[in-house]
């Protein structure tokens, strides 16, 4: 979702800051622009002394600029936060039992419990990801069923098997976990 998100964000800002520029930059080298484009010539500026003095007189667009400004601004840091803050939990805190606790990579976890769920009957493909903090993750796992795939079975299989073993192997007292499952798209089968 929010590689999407920021994909979509910056393909927006990309083409308006892209065609402003381009059209501020031909105005600026004398460059025929279209007609109804506010600025045609190397003098020319943003807000006139006159525009200025004109939008001095409404009371409500210096506050509306502001609040505009200020939206903008607090929808920037939000996105800007968001970008820091990971999604994937990049390690798991094991429990050793002398008191220290040692380090496993999240993405190390993450290939052997993809690998396990893939190897079950029915799944064609396994993703699993790991979020949550590192002493308590949880896992979000994506199964690509075959056709020929019970779920039920499938899910009971995962649950005591592959992540069971997770859970055992990293020392964890539990390994939540949520499971979404999809079908492989096939053709029709003909029955004659």
């Amino acid at each position: 979702m929010l590689s999407t998100v920021n994909r979509v964000l910056l393909g927006l800002v990309g083409l308006v800051l892209i065609c402003g520029g381009g059209t501020v930059l031909a105005a600026g080298l004398g460059l025929s622009v279209p007609s109804w484009w506010p600025w045609d010539g190397r003098t020319d500026v943003l807000l006139s002394r006159a525009d200025r003095d004109r939008w001095r007189a409404d009371g409500w667009w210096w506050p509306t600029v502001i609040v505009v400004l200020a939206v903008l601004v607090v929808l920037a840091l939000w996105w800007f936060l968001a970008q820091l803050r990971r999604a994937r939990l990049a390690e798991v805190l094991v429990e050793s039992g002398d008191g220290e606790g040692a380090l496993l990579r999240g993405r190390a976890l993450e290939g052997v419990l993809a690998g396990e769920a893939g190897t079950l009957d029915g799944v064609a493909r396994a993703q699993v990801m790991l979020v949550g903090r590192r002493t308590s993750p949880q896992a979000r796992i994506s199964l690509l069923m075959e056709p020929h795939a019970v779920p039920g079975e499938t899910l009971g299989r995962l649950t005591d098997e592959a992540l069971a073993h997770a859970r055992d192997s990293a020392g964890l007292a539990q390994l939540p976990a949520e499971v979404r499952l999809r079908a492989v798209k096939h053709r029709a089968e003909r029955v004659s």
